[in-house]
């Protein structure tokens, strides 16, 4: 072709794109337009037609241009080329998908995956809104479980890739005011909204975030985690409250009732947590009682243990700590090592420690309190 022809030729496909490029099949004419270029090696212009086609004929109807202009870049373009190219057929797949099923979130899913691996923050926010826009038309939470991740996927981009925020917290705001609580909840998305805050040093949003749950939404998760979160700052008085409401909440509980209970137990207040396990097997119901009682029952050996080893210390300290020779009697080996390790003390004279008891009853009250019982004076004659 002559170089005037060649000129003549593009201005009669300039004149054509400014007329029909709203046409159903502008399609078409872009590609041999494209095409034209290609043949005129004008690759650059080519390119150009390519790029501005896909900018303007609606995705559903470029399927072809897609095509054509992947091939042209492995052939003319270089590596960034060619990879855009592709990311562009990929964009173009995936905008078909939710087309035809809005709410298809895995492909939804898929397409933000590509963007974000693109890094283009406009574009990768565009598609999130898109996505979210697509409520589940009914308010049964299986329909809301995929969705939901959209979401949370969100407000985790914004604020580890996009580094915004006020954003992320937008986000997670937007998502609980659209959850129909009444009907069901996600304690995932509070938890992790009440988490976001604490990152941010907003104890006081977080709490207020975990009280909104409690009252809107309570779940076991929701409550062990804010108790947790308490318990670390050293809020005690909180802790209680909390648990309180917890067994308010679900009184056949009886993890929430051990917990409870131990946490008393852990500050030595054994007579809170007896308290607290005895009005647990009062409750009509209880979800799993052979834990409640086996919490119990190690209470009370705890307890009984605690006095034990008190009594014992109380008496080595009056009587002296005994030699080997006087743990004879132990059969235990773990008994006679644990009073080994006991801290060393001396006899204490009773005659001092009791003043004003006479030498006698001194006397036979030393003979009686040896901690080998056969060498203690017993009611048998000539001893």
């Amino acid at each position: 072709m002559k170089n005037g022809e060649i000129v003549r030729a593009r201005n009669v496909y300039e004149r054509a794109v400014k007329k029909l490029a709203d046409e159903e099949d502008a399609e078409q004419l872009f590609v041999a337009f494209a095409e034209f270029e290609e043949r005129c090696k004008k690759t650059e212009r080519a390119r150009c037609i390519y790029k501005f086609a896909l900018d303007h004929i609606p995705k559903g109807r470029a399927e072809d241009l897609y095509r054509k202009f992947v091939a042209f870049e492995k052939q003319y373009g270089d590596n960034e080329g060619i990879e855009d190219a592709i990311v562009g057929k990929r964009r173009f797949q995936y905008e078909d998908e939710v087309r035809k099923n809005p709410l298809n979130y895995d492909a939804w899913f898929d397409y933000i995956k590509l963007e974000e691996s693109v890094g283009n923050k406009g574009r990768i926010r565009e598609v999130y809104e898109r996505a979210i826009s697509n409520v589940p038309p009914t308010e049964e939470k299986r329909y809301w479980q995929r969705y939901i991740y959209l979401w949370i996927n969100y407000a985790l981009y914004e604020e580890l890739d996009a580094g915004d925020m006020e954003r992320t917290r937008d986000v997670y705001r937007e998502c609980l005011k659209l959850i129909p609580h009444e009907k069901f909840s996600f304690a995932k998305i509070w938890l992790l909204a009440a988490q976001f805050e604490i990152r941010q040093l907003n104890l006081k949003g977080a709490r207020q975030i975990l009280g909104n749950a409690i009252g809107k939404a309570p779940k076991d998760k929701i409550f062990k985690k804010y108790i947790e979160i308490e318990l670390q700052l050293g809020n005690i008085d909180r802790c209680r409250k909390l648990y309180e409401k917890y067994l308010e909440w679900a009184p056949e509980n009886c993890y929430a009732w051990s917990k409870y209970a131990e946490l008393e137990r852990s500050l030595s207040e054994t007579e809170r947590a007896r308290a607290i396990f005895e009005l647990a097997i009062t409750q009509p119901a209880l979800d799993m009682p052979e834990l409640l009682w086996k919490n119990h029952l190690r209470d009370r050996l705890h307890d009984r243990v605690c006095r034990y080893k008190m009594q014992l210390g109380l008496i080595t300290q009056l009587l002296g700590s005994p030699e080997d020779s006087d743990l004879g009697f132990l059969r235990s080996d773990n008994a006679r090592k644990y009073v080994k390790q006991l801290p060393r003390f001396p006899k204490q004279p009773f005659a001092e420690k009791f003043p004003d008891v006479s030498p006698v009853a001194i006397d036979l009250v030393e003979k009686m309190l040896v901690f080998d019982p056969s060498k203690r004076i017993t009611g048998k004659l000539g001893q």
